[in-house]
């Protein structure tokens, strides 16, 4: 049997494509083990999977700012290759397949301490700290973004992400009774990703009276966001946040607002839907949303309206823009061949894999 670390963690963003990997890997019938931190995101969604074996390795942040732990760190990140190392050699998986996150670090070292190939995804257009420490010793690159995989040279592999299966098997009809939406006015849809929604939570509910002239809104608007004062407004439902629900939302969506997660590009994309992308200002990250989002635009694959230029006026103009152009931006979606990329992914793993 065949045998397989992931590894990834640090936010949901970098274990949700392992999460669907997993399936058909299972499917596939090899043995899969998981290298995360203790206590952390990866720990509490994969536990859960039967057939999964997690283990845990210490790991330091990689900070490009002044911080007393910035001294401490680097020990656990030594302590944590070692770990790896220790665990690595014990299973002797035929290949690791690394989507980032601090912890990946002491995993891709200590693969390469037992000359085991290395696959490594990277969802941004620029890879973050902990892949650009990773790369050198990994076989492959896999990009989201078409300009990623040429950035990165011969190493660059462009192949979409993986999406969870999951997400593609929303219903409609069902999706239009749970949120008590009616036929014959579309659905917008608005989510601002698990950190950083307050700026779009403030402009659609300041712009809500005229987006309801048109639309009905599914509002996700992040814990502890709800707006009780707003319960009950006739074509308007609000949730902090959805699990196995999210399928549907999805399925009975016309149009989305959402933020410029690469992850949800490509689940956006593989579910054809036309969306006003608001990336996450450069001024409280390091761009990447920004950079994903005029990926998309250049591709005419969304619409995209900068958080600094958004009004509640701006908003509805977008939003009433992407409804008109929304025929063409289907075109341009049936037009793009890595909407989902676990096949593409999953071709890179075994063709990297130790026979």
């Amino acid at each position: 049997m065949k045998r397989i670390v992931l590894t990834g963690g640090g936010t949901a963003g970098h274990v949700t494509p392992n999460l669907a990997l997993i399936p058909r890997l299972m499917e596939d019938g090899w043995e899969i083990h998981y290298i995360g931190a203790d206590n952390s995101v990866e720990q509490k969604l994969i536990q859960e999977i039967p057939g999964v074996q997690f283990h845990c390795v210490s790991c330091g942040k990689f900070r490009r700012y002044f911080d007393p732990q910035n001294f401490s760190d680097p020990f656990r990140v030594i302590k944590g290759v070692f770990q790896a190392s220790h665990v690595i050699k014990k299973i002797q998986p035929n290949v690791i397949f690394s989507k980032g996150g601090f912890v990946s670090v002491p995993v891709v070292y200590g693969a390469r301490m037992h000359r085991i190939p290395i696959v490594i995804h990277e969802s941004d257009m620029t890879p973050g700290l902990a892949n650009k420490l990773s790369v050198p010793f990994a076989k492959a690159l896999l990009c989201t973004f078409p300009e990623a995989a040429k950035l990165a040279g011969e190493k660059g592999v462009y192949t979409g992400t993986p999406i969870r299966p999951e997400i593609l098997t929303g219903n409609k009809e069902r999706g239009m009774k749970a949120f008590h939406f009616e036929e014959g006015r579309p659905v917008l849809m608005v989510t601002g990703g698990s950190s950083g929604a307050r700026a779009i939570n403030e402009a659609v509910r300041e712009a809500l009276p005229k987006l309801l002239e048109s639309f009905q809104v599914l509002h996700l608007c992040g814990h502890g966001n709800f707006d009780e004062s707003l319960e009950g407004t006739p074509g308007y439902t609000q949730c902090e946040y959805l699990e196995g629900e999210m399928a549907d939302a999805y399925a009975c969506a016309n149009l989305l607002i959402s933020r410029a997660g690469s992850n949800t590009l490509c689940e956006i994309l593989a579910l054809r839907k036309p969306a006003l992308l608001i990336p996450y200002p450069k001024a409280a990250s390091r761009g990447d949303q920004i950079m994903n989002a005029e990926s998309f635009e250049k591709r005419g694959l969304c619409h995209v309206l900068m958080q600094e230029n958004m009004t509640s006026d701006a908003l509805v103009s977008a939003v009433i823009d992407l409804y008109k152009d929304r025929g063409r931006l289907y075109e341009a979606m049936d037009r793009e061949p890595t909407a989902n990329g676990v096949d593409n992914v999953l071709q890179q793993i075994y063709k990297y894999a130790k026979p």
